[in-house]
């Protein structure tokens, strides 16, 4: 049984107030490419379909273009709402696009639904679990005790009883041991953190929620794909791609990646403003990349950024590394802020106003008021 194991789309997403549709149109272009040649049993959608809960209508457009291009294929899609996604609009039409074979998880609702698929070595059941907070379980199971994700997680998939010899789930979720790809949105002091074992009656977890493609345990049994692009600048240079997981008779797992190749890359670029402006420098070079440009100039360059996008027009991110910098510790503004966490950002900012880094013990009260604050406004 052949899976093609995807997430984290974000169609929909700007950098910087520059949209990325066309980029996500030429990646998704690619990826139907892969799916018609690879010819797997299954896609595999493992959440953050859009990149806000109110997608733009290009991109609710584009992700019916990409699906209604599979199901041409005949290539079942099993798909699940992450944290960027609206659950209740994701899952509009559910039950109509399963004719077509389409198969969006519902609004978490406490019951889990397997779908059955049949290869030589018999019967996989492929599970759909929607991106959930422990609110949304305490909502269904008011009797039970659970604060934490874990139990939360542990909970929900308590009513998955085996249905096959072999189980697939689709996840969405942040789970203990990961490495985050840099454009993540994750809760303060690691709350959101899943316990891998978990996942123990599962042959193969298709994850989604980190932006980096990686297994968490060996074998590749559970495994975040990575987004298709990068979407922030930590993660310039990242390769991106997709994974093909294929099970064999019970036990037997193998994983592999396609490469993905972007229109446009997201590079880091340095040098004066002298250096980066001379023909020899740029002629013949990708200067439609995405680029964040750290120039080595001692004295500000004036209207630097407008004069660079004369030859680089997708700069996201200007930058000094000189001696002034380095001496007083500016802080140049992240491309984007509202990706770091609560706790980083009060720590940069106390830093930078104090001239050293937060107590432990100062870390530790803020952790504990801001983890109070969020668990008040889930409930």
């Amino acid at each position: 049984m052949k899976f093609l194991h995807l997430g984290d789309l974000h169609i929909g997403k700007r950098l910087n107030n520059i949209s990325l549709l066309e980029d996500q149109r030429y990646i998704l272009g690619q990826i139907l490419d892969i799916a018609r040649e690879e010819r797997p049993d299954a896609v595999l959608i493992a959440g953050d379909v859009y990149d806000r809960t109110l997608p733009p209508a290009e991109a609710v457009t584009l992700l019916d273009d990409f699906l209604t291009a599979l199901a041409g294929e005949k290539i079942p899609v099993f798909l699940i709402s992450g944290n960027h996604d609206s659950a209740e609009r994701l899952a509009f039409g559910g039950r109509l696009l399963s004719e077509g074979g389409v198969y969006l998880s519902p609004v978490y609702d406490g019951e889990l639904t397997p779908h059955l698929l049949e290869d030589e070595y018999g019967t996989v059941a492929v599970w759909l679990l929607p991106f959930i907070r422990p609110a949304h379980v305490r909502a269904v199971y008011p009797d039970a005790e659970i604060t934490s994700y874990t139990q939360a997680v542990q909970t929900a998939l308590a009513q998955a009883a085996p249905a096959a010899d072999r189980q697939v789930l689709v996840a969405h979720q942040f789970v203990t041991g990961a490495a985050p790809g840099g454009s993540e949105e994750f809760a303060v002091g690691g709350v959101e953190n899943v316990d891998a074992s978990v996942f123990d009656a599962f042959d193969y977890v298709a994850l989604g929620h980190i932006h980096s493609a990686q297994e968490i345990r060996g074998a590749g049994t559970i495994r975040y794909c990575g987004a298709p692009l990068a979407y922030s600048v930590s993660e310039a240079g990242q390769e991106k791609s997709v994974t093909i997981a294929e099970l064999g008779k019970k036990g037997e797992v193998t994983v592999r990646t396609v490469p993905l190749s972007p229109l446009r890359r997201l590079r880091k670029i340095r040098g004066s403003y002298e250096e980066l402006t001379r023909r020899s420098t740029w002629q013949g070079t990708a200067v439609e990349d995405y680029l964040q440009v750290t120039l080595t100039d001692e004295q500000d360059i004036p209207d630097a950024i407008a004069k660079l996008r004369s030859i680089y027009p997708n700069i996201l991110e200007l930058r000094y590394d000189n001696a002034r910098t380095r001496t007083f510790g500016e802080i140049t503004a992240e491309a984007e802020p509202e990706r770091r966490t609560p706790m980083e950002l009060f720590a940069a900012l106390y830093e930078q106003q104090n001239g050293a880094p937060l107590s432990p013990e100062q870390t530790g009260l803020l952790e504990r008021l801001i983890r109070e604050i969020w668990e008040e406004e889930e409930a």
